[in-house]
């Protein structure tokens, strides 16, 4: 090779390193809004959006007041209720359909909000949302729902809020909807051309938090997922030790399947199970 066609190719790699250099950083930096999608738009009254529903506001340990909604069981009273985490997108004006039909089978539903989600001021990270489900945790306890009688449901990102959050408590029960082993498979799987895991701040290792967990859990997913890879669910519920259920529903992640009776009866099933 002659001394300027090996210039040139010194010139090209330290050119594409510094290409490279720059995505990653970049990556690094606006790696959360890769992760988080709110719809920060101020939702209505709970009232407006169900009917019974009324105002709750959580008041987090970073010093944050956030807005919920809890929803009364409308029929024969379980005595249980359910916290129902969402996934990365939307706002809680998104799972009425879903609250309102866990309170028609006798569950009271609390309808959190992360906080940037629905109004709510701050910004979301996995530390932040820790914070949220337990300030969501302590406002059921002062609705007259303690943990050992309240469902933990994580929908999505919100089976890693709930698989840490039951490993700082103990619920009655855990349904884990759409959930992956940890936030780098995901990742991983859509972004396989970056070095994910070494990247990635906010974790969610579900199955960590699962392995040493002996609360009853129940796994629903699609049987086709394009946002979490169906074997990414089904090997949460393989690892599961205390597995209740596994529950496989004919569609894909934000389909309305998801959000509907199927869903709402596999938690009752588990709630008939932890009663």
């Amino acid at each position: 090779m002659t001394s300027p066609s090996r210039r040139w190719l010194v010139r090209a790699l330290a050119v594409a390193l510094v290409l490279v250099g720059m995505g990653v950083a970049a990556v690094w930096a606006l790696q959360r809004q890769l992760i988080y999608f709110p719809d920060a738009e101020p939702v209505p009254a709970a009232a407006e959006a169900v009917p019974g529903a009324r105002d709750v506001t959580l008041s987090t340990a970073d010093g944050l007041e956030l807005g919920a909604w809890f929803v009364p069981a409308a029929e024969t009273d379980t005595g249980l209720a359910v916290l129902l985490a969402p996934g990365n997108g939307g706002n809680r004006l998104s799972r009425t359909g879903l609250a309102e039909e866990l309170s028609r089978r006798g569950l009271a539903v609390l309808l959190m909000d992360y906080c940037g989600y629905g109004g709510n001021p701050g910004r979301p990270s996995e530390d932040g949302l820790a914070a949220d489900a337990d300030a969501a945790l302590e406002a059921l306890a002062d609705l007259g729902y303690p943990a050992d009688r309240t469902i933990l449901f994580g929908e999505s990102l919100g089976s890693g809020v709930v698989a840490a959050l039951q490993a700082r408590t103990t619920p009655a029960g855990i349904v884990l909807r759409s959930p992956f082993t940890e936030l780098a498979d995901v990742g991983a799987h859509h972004y396989p051309w970056l070095p994910v895991r070494m990247l990635l701040r906010d974790r969610f290792p579900v199955s960590e938090h699962l392995a040493a967990s002996d609360v009853p859990v129940t796994v629903i997913h699609g049987h086709h997922d394009t946002v979490v890879p169906t074997e990414l669910s089904e090997r949460v519920a393989d690892g599961a030790p205390s597995l209740f259920e596994r529950v496989v529903l004919t569609g894909d992640h934000n389909d309305a399947v998801m959000f509907g009776a199927p869903v709402a009866d596999a938690v009752l099933r588990l709630a008939h199970h932890v009663r």
